[in-house]
């Protein structure tokens, strides 16, 4: 069995890939340029700082190992910079997987977990959304996304390549053992900023709209564990080694939670008050997201340990308590 190649493997779900990859027996060699990951999250694999856009790093990686697999999260997530900075998006997204894929190609590896997104959806985004729901994505970072998923189906079909598109819902939560969590500069996603407000770390949580139509007037949102994304990369992985078919498939909960059913929570999980302000919704931002996760518990075998909100919560509030104590670099 040769090495797994995660690219932005030092990012916040890339880092407790790896680290289950290596428990669960496999080597990792971790290619990040540390745009947005940290060097301190790269501790359970070969790690090497390098650019997956420049072919000279990717064939010296190539020809330096064995790799047998590559599980590629390498790309560039704010929605609103997308917005702001479409080209980039494109050429660092889509572009990159274009040069690893070909560098792919070159070294004969022929098997590729992507890292990709439930922003493909487009509306109604009524009941549980199922990989059949409409395709129309909203951002230019949704759009690249996207458009990786059709070159990995256009590049399987012309050559055989094995792949699977993991669409994600809300990754959330932290690994219990505190050794990675979430962390990002700046930090937009709901449970962190909830719980640095639980720290002092800000005055208040702004709630981005009180008006949507849902039982309490904010937006609903599906939390899926961090891990349990991860095994879901060595499902696909197996699945794929094991002659299983290549597409794309939701990983979801099922269930939604509201941003005052997060910050409740949360204030049950850290015994603080969090203090919130009610602020204008953010553009472009859904009533419900919700997915259903049938085909990938039934094609992988997926069944998600972390079911319950207030469970999820307090292993990223673990995380977040040692991080305030011990600030780590970038």
């Amino acid at each position: 069995m040769g090495q797994i190649l995660v690219t932005g493997g030092a990012g916040y779900i890339g880092a407790h890939t790896v680290k289950r990859l290596v428990q669960a027996g496999f080597e990792t060699v971790v290619l990040d340029n540390l745009a947005t990951g940290h060097r301190d999250f790269a501790r359970f694999g070969d790690f090497i700082q390098g650019d997956v856009r420049d072919p000279a790093v990717l064939d010296s990686l190539f020809s330096s190992r064995t790799i047998d697999a590559v599980v590629h999260f390498a790309a560039a997530s704010q929605v609103g910079e997308s917005v702001r900075d479409p080209l980039f998006y494109y050429q660092n997204n889509v572009g990159g997987t274009i040069t690893l894929l070909t560098a792919m190609r070159r070294h004969l590896v022929d098997t590729i977990v992507f890292s990709s997104t439930c922003a493909v959806y487009g509306p109604p985004f009524d009941g549980l959304l199922s990989e059949n729901h409409p395709i129309a994505p909203l951002s230019p970072y949704a759009r690249s996304k996207r458009m990786i998923e059709e070159i990995l189906e256009d590049t399987a079909r012309a050559t055989g390549l094995k792949y699977i598109a993991l669409r994600y819902f809300n990754a959330a939560g932290a690994d219990p053992e505190a050794e990675v969590g979430e962390r990002h500069m700046p930090e937009t996603h709901l449970i962190p900023l909830v719980l640095q407000t639980a720290l002092g770390q800000r005055g208040q949580l702004d709630i981005l709209g009180d008006d949507y139509p849902t039982p309490d007037g904010t937006a609903i949102r599906d939390y899926v564990h961090v891990l349990d994304l991860a095994d879901a990369h060595i499902l696909a992985l197996k699945h794929l080694r094991t002659g299983g078919d290549s597409g794309a498939l939701n990983l979801g909960g099922g269930q939604g939670h509201s941003v005052l059913e997060v910050v409740t929570t949360a204030r049950e999980v850290t015994g603080h008050s969090i203090p919130v302000r009610m602020a204008p919704r953010r553009a472009g931002d859904s009533t419900r997201l919700v997915g259903e996760a049938a085909r990938a518990r039934a094609e992988l075998g997926w069944n998600p340990q972390y079911t319950d909100l207030h469970e999820i919560i307090a292993t990223a509030w673990a995380w977040h308590q040692k991080e305030a104590l011990t600030p780590s670099p970038r």
